[in-house]
């Protein structure tokens, strides 16, 4: 059985708040829970009325609380937008509220636009010194050295498990040189996926954390009881990615009957694109979609992600996922584990 985990980017609904769109997040974390997924990950993006979940510390300490046993953790915090310090004292702190619960997923984009980041007083060419400052964290988690002048308190010695984010080959090589295990933005940018896996496997070198690689790819999924009645769900997510296209990033809209009255034939095949890593249908559909998908990229672990707009149809999309879980089989290369 191929684990499954979920992200969740806390979507604020058409006619909702991100006051209502945080409990909802919390219910399916719940159920998430109930099902059996591994992990509930939340993402940090700013400036996008779409999204409750920017102060990203802050919702994984409350969903952790609302819940008992499931990991939380990020997908990820952007570190490019913060001190490595001040994310060892945050995760640090959850890490000791919540006990080998707490996942530390790492991302080198802004998560954000110019104007934000402006806002955000950091520096554009942060980015540059991701590799040193994914290092600096990992030092300030683990063990305290002699004359250490510096620690996070907590967070020194927890060794919080860290993952690397990426949708290039660049996250690919970052991972695999620290050892860490990896996942794959293939939800949204696709393209470089088989590509960075493959990086990520050839150049991967054991560390503490990791004897071997992991590879955890992220995919859109809904399920339903029919294969139209999925793709009539769907469309709510192929309504965001036509708003990104026409950098119109707003609230998550409500499925419409008919999708190719919505959009026109180039925003079709620029949103389908980048959506091409997306299994919608019923059970035997989507199981069948998925398992070649685990075949041919030799997945260890997914991740999923459902912008499904009504609340119930979204938790029994997850509903049958996890068990369709139970029947997907790992690819045929050897089986790795990560907390």
């Amino acid at each position: 059985m191929l684990p499954l985990s979920i992200l969740d980017l806390v979507p604020v609904r058409e006619g909702q708040t991100p006051a209502e769109a945080l409990p909802t997040a919390l219910d399916l974390a719940r159920h998430a829970e109930k099902w059996g997924y591994r992990r509930f990950w939340v993402a940090e993006h700013h400036n996008m009325v779409g999204i409750a979940s920017a102060a990203t510390s802050v919702v994984i300490g409350y969903l952790a609380g609302g819940t008992s046993t499931i990991r939380v953790g990020s997908g990820g915090i952007m570190l490019p937008n913060h001190a490595p310090l001040i994310i060892a004292e945050q995760f640090g702190t959850l890490e000791s509220l919540y006990p080998g619960r707490i996942d530390l997923g790492l991302g080198r984009a802004p998560g954000t636009d110019q104007l934000a980041m402006q806002a955000m007083r950091r520096d554009p060419m942060s980015a540059e010194r991701f590799p040193e400052d994914v290092q600096e964290l990992r030092a300030l988690l683990g063990p305290v050295q002699p004359g250490q002048r510096i620690r996070a308190v907590p967070g020194a010695d927890l060794k919080v498990p860290l993952w690397i984010l990426g949708s290039s080959l660049y996250g690919a090589q970052v991972a695999a040189y620290f050892g860490l295990p990896y996942a794959f933005a293939s939800h949204f940018a696709p393209d470089a996926l088989l590509d960075a896996l493959h990086q990520y496997r050839t150049r991967f070198q054991p560390s503490e954390q990791c004897e071997t690689s992991y590879a955890m790819p992220c995919v859109n999924v809904v399920v339903a009881d029919t294969d139209a009645e999925a793709k009539r769900l769907f469309t709510s997510l192929q309504q965001r990615f036509v708003g990104m296209v026409r950098n119109q990033r707003g609230l998550l809209q409500p499925a419409i009957d008919d999708i190719e009255t919505y959009w026109t034939p180039a925003e079709k095949a620029h949103a389908m694109r980048m959506l091409s890593c997306s299994f919608v249908g019923s059970p035997d559909t989507v199981r069948a979609e998925m398992q070649r998908f685990i075949e041919r990229t030799g997945s260890d672990e997914l991740m999923v992600s459902a912008a499904i707009f009504d609340h119930d149809a979204r938790l029994r999309s997850y509903e049958l996922l996890a068990s369709i879980g139970q029947e997907l089989e790992p690819a045929g290369r050897a089986a790795s584990s990560v907390s």
